[in-house]
This record gives C-alpha cells, structure tokens and sequence, in this order.
C-alpha cells in the first residue's frame, strides 16, 4: 500500500468522490471482505461488490487474497493507498494555470500554484513508484504570527531577496547533466478550525 497516490483520471476521481466509495476506501486501509465491509457501512453485500468492482477497476483498491466459503468465493481488498490526493489534471479543461493569473500577490495565482504543484509533484510520484525510485524532495512548512500587515509586507520581501540570493547563487543553468528543480514558496493566513486561535 501506498502512502499517497495521486489520482489523475476522472474517471477514477469521480469514483473515488462517491461518498460510498470513499467510505470504503477508508475502511480498506485495512483488508476486508464486501461480507465485512457491509456489516460497517450498512449496505448488502451485493451493493458494496457493486462498489467494490468500480474502485478496483481504477486501481483505488487491490486484490490480497481469495477464500473459498461453500460454494462461493470471498474476495479480500485492500486500499491501494493510505490517502489520495486528486490531482488538477484530472479537470484538465478547467484547471488552473499560473500563466493565466499573473499577479503574484492575488489568492488566485497561489492557487493556481499549488494546483500546479499538486499535478507535477503527483506526475513525479508516480513515475518513481512504476521505476522503483526514491523521488528527492523537500519543503518547508511553518507558521509565523506578524504584528500587522507592514510587518507581513517586510517578511515577504526578505523573504524574496533571499530566495533570489540562494537561487542566484546556486543555479547553473549550462551545468551538463544538471536538473531543473521548482521552487515554490507561498505565505498565506491560517485556516482556523475548531478552537484554535
């Protein structure tokens, strides 16, 4: 099982979608049985192999084993990941580019960047799983409280002058053999859920 696959067919996304669906998905991460599955999610077992079949045919759920009962066979599934991410691709007509919304400042190009990351990330992610590869990445993920918005200002243009300064610094753009690698970097306000502060 995977720890997250990137779901870029629609096909799959809309299955996946399905509030059924994703109930099973997330009993699955577990192994388990439609016999079993039905007693928690109380349906029949005819409706959740109904369901079943569809997840499986877009490789959101895996086959582990096969057990003979009586006269009948019961199949046991499992998730393919522990989560999945759908991938803006999978709108592909209606997904959101960076090129389209140039001002760095709006909601709408952050956005439309991390809907870019999500896709290239997921692309990468999914060429190293089908070569067998570690794929190298990192990232940065923090919080800071400023005291008011010229201080919010300061911060994202020291911040700009040091991002530039280490990509002019390290950036060899005739180096043979070298890679590109994207650089995205967003500061935006927290989401408050439940009580926090």
């Amino acid at each position: 099982m995977h720890e997250v696959a990137v779901i870029d067919d629609p096909a799959a996304a809309e299955a996946a979608l399905a509030p059924v669906r994703s109930r099973l998905l997330a009993e699955l991460s577990e192994p388990g049985s439609a016999t079993t599955l039905a007693r928690q999610v109380g349906l029949t077992r005819q409706k959740v192999n109904y369901h079943l079949r569809a997840l499986e045919r877009h490789g959101l759920v895996e086959l582990v084993e096969e057990r003979r009962k009586g006269n009948w066979t019961e199949r046991v599934l499992r998730a393919t990941a522990a989560s999945y991410v759908i991938s803006p691709s999978a709108l592909a007509g209606v997904e959101p580019d960076p090129d389209r919304s140039p001002d760095r400042k709006s909601a709408s190009w952050l956005l439309a960047v991390a809907a870019r990351l999500v896709r290239d990330v997921g692309d990468l992610v999914t060429g190293a799983a089908g070569a067998r590869k570690r794929l190298a990445t990192f990232a940065v993920d923090g919080e800071v409280r400023f005291a008011s918005a010229a201080d919010r200002a300061a911060f994202a243009e020291e911040l700009a002058v040091a991002v530039t300064s280490l990509v002019s610094k390290y950036h060899d753009g005739s180096a043979a053999g070298g890679r590109a690698h994207r650089i995205v970097v967003a500061v935006h306000p927290k989401v408050r859920r439940g009580e926090e502060s």
